[in-house]
């Protein structure tokens, strides 16, 4: 006679195998998900990260500092302070064109330019375009609701002397997995009332973007 146990209940083995392999499934596809993990490591804003070889915040940052740095340096600037009397011309910044084969943000670019032409305490900067917008609707509803000594009445801007505009190309290389890009950034300085041309200035940038294939 045999002592192996018999079920009462006909079924029930199969049914505790079916549960284990349910769970075991669950532990699998739960194991799964959490093998993608998400890792956020914080840095320096100044540290460089060329992660992907495109044009970047460092790009950005260190082309508006030295194209301002150069541009406040030329014989313009003070040709204009000393026909002035002392006075420090006006600059706007006006379009930056992207032309580049890349989604660059221009207006970070802008914001760059703007910062260090402020910084520099050398030119008064001026509020551009749609900034000037803002300000003049803010003047509007100021005329309809706020007390009349402290509403700021319009036709007291101060025009530019100069605007700031230009472009950003790129030229592109790539061959056999090695791409080597070329930035240009092509800046000016326009005299607004005479159009003249008063400084021009160049920033060029090369990077070469390798990419390893990995041999299994």
């Amino acid at each position: 006679m045999s002592n192996r146990a018999v079920s009462p209940v006909p079924g029930v083995r199969h049914s505790a195998l079916g549960t284990s392999l349910v769970l075991a499934l669950t532990m699998v596809v739960t194991l799964a998900g959490c093998g993608a993990e998400t890792k956020v490591t914080r840095v320096d804003s100044g540290v460089v990260t060329d992660l992907s070889g495109r044009w970047n915040d460092t790009d950005s940052r260190m082309v508006a500092e030295a194209m301002v740095k150069e541009a406040l340096g030329t014989p313009w600037l003070d040709n204009y302070t000393r026909s002035h009397r002392g006075k420090q011309p006006v600059v706007v910044v006006g379009t930056i064109v992207n032309k580049s084969h890349e989604h660059i943000n221009v207006q970070t670019f802008v914001t760059d330019l703007q910062r260090e032409l402020v910084n520099s305490q050398k030119v008064t900067f001026v509020a551009g375009r749609g900034e000037r917008e803002e300000i003049r609707q803010e003047r509007e509803e100021q005329a309809m609701h706020a007390r009349e000594d402290t509403q700021k009445a319009p036709g007291k801007e101060i025009g530019a002397d100069y605007i700031l505009k230009g472009y950003i190309s790129t030229i592109l290389d790539e061959s056999e997995g090695v791409k080597a890009v070329f930035y240009q950034v092509d800046l000016e300085m326009v005299d607004l009332e005479s159009n003249v041309k008063a400084w021009f200035g160049q920033k060029k940038i090369k990077k070469v973007v390798e990419r390893k294939r990995t041999v299994f």
